[in-house]
């Protein structure tokens, strides 16, 4: 039997960027509802999201009052890749083609990890069309902008050569590495469906890229432009990204309310009550109505 017995409300479609490259993006939930956008992120696969044991609770739970918005970034999961160099640019871009696509007229934006930075250019540039921003695990500026020392940056370079050279000869020993930051305290099938998810998301060098990508963004400038009501939620205990970037990000957002999370995770995993409490914080937000 499958491990998720009832069906998940799920229309996929496609659109286009300027170069012509393919963008695969997926509706869920309440259809009608209130609607929140999840901006792309770290490893996405749209269609796999049914399948992952890290997601689709997420998917599923925010759908019980909202419509769920996804997409794939360029050169990830069912999205073609194009020669534009990776950027805030190319990201918000991507965000704007799914809107347009979807026809709505706003929206609430969820920006998770690196592609908080998405959401917030977005929301600044914007702000017609955005109702709330929620911004998970996220930050206003990456490595390359946090005065690293020469150990950090030789750390970060080591590991994009191994994401090059060992992303593709199928070895769960290079995801694991990524892994077991992101879900310390994952159980391990909920492991192994991240390092599948991450497998099948993209190659090595367009995970690289991507790294490379979210290292460079900086929204500094931008963030106290954004004028939609901001949730900003982070874990306690996230290795990836450290908890004061969190209270950095919130506190540089014009009347931003943060609200830590009690898990280790990046994420809060669905046997954490620190889940529910995510779902159900994000779900009263955006239902509320934008002053």
């Amino acid at each position: 039997m499958s491990l998720f017995a009832l069906p998940l409300t799920h229309e996929l479609r496609f659109t286009h960027v300027a170069s012509g490259a393919r963008i695969a993006w997926a509706r869920s939930g309440r259809l009608g509802a209130p609607v929140l956008l999840r901006s792309a992120h770290w490893m996405t696969h749209v269609d796999y999201d049914l399948r992952s044991l890290l997601w689709r609770p997420l998917i599923e739970r925010l759908g019980r009052q909202l419509e769920v918005v996804r997409y794939d970034e360029r050169g990830c999961g069912l999205s073609a890749a194009d020669d534009v160099p990776l950027s805030l640019d190319t990201a918000v871009e991507e965000i704007k083609s799914v809107i347009d696509a979807h026809g709505g007229t706003r929206f609430a934006l969820l920006g998770i990890s690196g592609g908080a930075a998405a959401a917030v250019a977005y929301a600044a540039q914007h702000s017609e069309r955005v109702s709330h921003l929620v911004l998970l695990a996220g930050f206003s500026h990456g490595l390359l902008h946090r005065n690293p020392s020469a150990q950090t940056l030789a750390f970060y370079e080591a590991q994009l050569r191994l994401i090059e050279l060992g992303w593709g000869r199928n070895d769960p020993g290079v995801q694991a590495m990524f892994t077991s930051r992101f879900l310390p305290g994952g159980n391990a099938e909920q492991v192994a469906s991240f390092n599948e998810h991450q497998r099948l998301s993209c190659d090595g060098l367009r995970a690289a890229a991507i790294v490379r990508a979210n290292a460079a963004r900086d929204v500094q400038a931008l963030v106290g432009k954004v004028q939609a009501p901001t949730l900003v939620l982070h874990c306690e205990g996230d290795m990836v990204v450290p908890l004061a970037l969190g209270h950095e990000l919130a506190a540089s957002i014009p009347g931003a309310r943060f609200e830590m999370l009690r898990s280790r995770n990046h994420l809060p995993l669905p046997q954490e009550p620190a889940f529910e409490r995510l779902c159900e914080v994000i779900t009263e937000f955006v239902a509320q109505q934008p002053p």
